[in-house]
């Protein structure tokens, strides 16, 4: 089974974020407005002359994936309303420097080369303004290439390509050779990534692909048995219902559900993306960047332990199925689920309704065990292949959700 650098490369980063922004993010009412509301090309193109992003956008944009912990960030250069946020070079006029002198594209690579992000450009597949779409799907699948070509050549080296939009028409001949092979010429050690929306999630596909993809599902095992080459997975996430911005959205996921979500990615190898989706001026939601930010402060604590390290064989032998384990070059990692809150001499609700110890199978002899989020060192017990750790209340005033242990063993 072939191997690629790039592929191994990508799943260290396990943490990214999306965005998505456009035009409909004038309008507040998410990615698909366009379409769902039934709003005509005369209604909505209209609002390319509005759109002008503040001169900061990217900047504070990358400054709070920063903050997140975020590795790299996959921003929407174009969406299925078939505008761009790039110069489309005379493909059309329905881009950001006709509507406002400005490259987007150019301005958000330049603000993640900066601060040591790696940038990847999401591309649709589907186009609902571009004609050829439905009426010459050969003519408009050499103007697709056409585009993808520009990214990878007018912008220096990217992480990769995120596709989206082939499940719109699943029987059609996508030219997919051809696609590809246009990426690899100019950017051979981009990933390349095309999802297979929320009915085929892990699905493999064509062997240029080099990671499968759960859309807002929690990952697990995929089966590359037979496969030609090794896979990454990535789960993409977002905070409500919508990816673009929806002003009056108000079903956030809970800060608890978003860690639990990251931890099975982890679990399960696969890098996590997490959405975002920038208001009309480009500033992101004052929410949305409160959760990414004290999402990022967990993560910078348990960081050791959420990069690198990739699923152990270590079994969990307590009860919580939640709780599993990491390995990196000899040393462990235990994501510890439900755990207590106590303080001293009060009894809160039983302080209760948590767990005390946990217990995983073990045969190396452990020389400590320490929580990474405080240091501190965690009493354990190994005898006969089996090691319980005791899990200390949490002090009244600290509830991590997960908390990690690091176990090292003697060589």
């Amino acid at each position: 089974m072939i191997i690629e650098k790039r592929i191994k490369e990508f799943e260290k980063l396990g943490f990214g974020m999306f965005v998505h922004f456009g035009l409909y993010s004038i309008v507040g009412k998410g990615e698909w407005y366009k379409c769902i509301h039934h709003v005509s090309d005369e209604e909505y193109e209209p609002l390319a002359k509005q759109f002008n992003p503040d001169k900061n956008w990217a900047k504070e944009l990358v400054a709070t994936a920063k903050k997140a912990g975020c590795k790299y960030i996959t921003l929407t250069t174009r969406h299925h309303d078939g505008y761009s946020l790039y110069d489309t070079c005379g493909l059309n006029d329905y881009d950001a420097p006709h509507s406002c002198g400005r490259d987007l594209v150019r301005e958000f690579v330049d603000e993640c080369n900066a601060a040591g992000i790696i940038p990847f450009f999401y591309h649709t597949l589907l186009d609902w303004r571009e004609k050829s779409y439905e009426a010459d799907f050969k003519t408009y699948l050499a103007y697709l290439r056409d585009s993808v070509e520009i990214l990878c050549k007018n912008y220096g080296k990217i992480g990769g390509l995120w596709f989206d939009g082939m499940w719109n028409k699943p029987d059609e001949d996508w030219e997919e050779d051809a696609l590809y092979a246009t990426i690899r010429k100019h950017q051979p050690d981009a990933m390349i990534i095309n999802n297979t929306g929320m009915s085929a999630l892990g699905a493999l596909g064509h062997i240029e692909l080099d990671s499968v993809t759960f859309e807002r599902g929690k990952p697990g095992p995929i089966n590359i048995e037979g496969a030609p080459k090794y896979v990454a997975s990535e789960m993409c996430e977002i905070f409500a219902d919508h990816w673009g911005y929806a002003a009056q959205d108000y079903n956030y996921k809970s800060l608890k559900d978003i860690i639990e979500e990251f931890c099975v990615c982890r679990r399960y190898g696969s890098n996590m993306l997490m959405n975002v989706g920038p208001m009309g001026n480009g500033l992101i939601r004052p929410l949305d960047k409160a959760m990414l930010e004290t999402l990022g402060e967990w993560v910078s604590m348990h960081a050791e332990a959420t990069y690198l390290p990739r699923p152990s064989a270590v079994k969990i032998l307590s009860k919580n199925e939640k709780d599993f384990v990491l390995e990196e070059d000899g040393t462990y990692y235990l994501f510890c689920h439900d755990l207590r809150v106590s303080v001293e001499n009060i009894d809160v609700v039983k302080a209760a309704k948590g767990e005390a110890t946990k217990k995983i199978a073990l045969d190396k002899k452990i020389k400590r065990i320490t929580w990474l989020d405080s240091g501190e060192t965690a009493d354990y017990v190994q005898e006969n292949g089996e090691v319980e750790v005791d899990c200390k209340p949490y002090l009244y005033g600290t509830q991590l959700v997960v908390r990690v242990a690091k176990i090292e063993v003697e060589s």
